[in-house]
């Protein structure tokens, strides 16, 4: 099934709005899903609450990997107003867990 041409690829940054009221509304959006993606993930890959592994995957200092946190936040809100939670969850998959994993390597590759 080929997906609708509003879809949006998970791969490609969205642009959220330049103004910055929009932006900091959608950024808000966004902050609740990512913390919804990461806590689910965390629960599937630590088999329960982790709160120091939930922080990594939300801190700014991990978003910055990627853009400046509040808009890499909006792009996450605006995915998810217009494909849903599914289509949000798939973009931060696809554009933020290859930046993390990355970060989680260089941290362990620091600590010996």
């Amino acid at each position: 099934m080929k997906p609708s041409p509003s879809a949006v690829d998970p791969v490609v940054p969205v642009t959220p709005p330049a103004d910055s009221p929009a932006e900091q509304e959608l950024a808000w959006v966004g902050d609740a899903v990512l913390a919804l993606w990461a806590r689910e993930r965390v629960l599937r890959e630590a088999g329960g609450i982790d709160t120091r592994a939930f922080l990594h995957l939300t801190a700014n200092e991990y978003l910055a990997g990627v853009a400046r946190p509040t808009r890499v936040e909006a792009e996450i809100g605006v995915v998810y107003r217009r494909e849903g939670l599914a289509a949000a969850f798939a973009y931060i998959e696809a554009r933020l867990l290859p930046v993390f994993s990355r970060q989680e390597a260089n941290r362990r590759r620091q600590r010996r």
